[in-house]
């Protein structure tokens, strides 16, 4: 699917407005319900193919953030044969009692996966736990970020945001 055809299609599905409650506590009139175009497979397939071809060359291993970013990273890991990782908010507190499941990832290079990106706080926050675990991560792939700033957060934690969308470019392909 071409991509301006796949932005208006996001769009279309995933944009609703309203008074929303953001997780950086911001409050927005629109939001982008991700689980709407994350649960339809043929957007979701889409969007994998697309968000192949930003992954870093040097990715050994997928990261896909709760909960979002999960089926994302699974969809680009049937695409690219990587494995994928399943990371958690907080670590669980029984059984292996684990932040992220799935394969080894120690000393290996790690692209997170997200779906919609405000102002990153969280992602930083799950990279430094991963980090402390030995996982080398130095980019982020989303779907949509929605605000700047989000860069400049996540370049102060030595990380590069990769965007397949920004919010002002869906805008614009639903115009047209």
């Amino acid at each position: 699917m071409e991509r301006n055809i796949l932005g208006r299609k996001i769009y279309d599905v995933a944009h609703i407005t309203g008074e929303f409650l953001l997780r950086s506590g911001k409050i927005s009139n629109e939001y982008f319900d991700k689980y709407k175009f994350e649960s339809i497979p043929e957007i979701l397939e889409p969007i994998a193919e697309q968000m192949v071809n930003l992954i870093p060359k040097e990715t050994e291993i997928l990261a896909g953030l709760e909960m979002g970013g999960i089926p994302l990273s699974t969809a680009i890991s049937l695409k690219t044969g990587k494995p994928s990782i399943f990371v958690r908010k907080k670590a669980k507190e029984y059984g292996t009692r684990k932040l992220a499941e799935g394969t080894d990832f120690e000393g290996k290079s790690v692209c997170v996966i997200e779906d919609v990106v405000t102002t990153g706080g969280q992602i930083i926050e799950s990279v430094q736990e991963l980090r402390s675990l030995g996982a080398k991560i130095d980019s982020v792939l989303c779907v949509i970020v929605r605000e700047e700033k989000a860069f400049e957060n996540l370049k102060s934690a030595g990380l590069t945001l990769i965007p397949l969308f920004d919010m002002e470019e869906l805008k614009n392909l639903a115009k047209d």
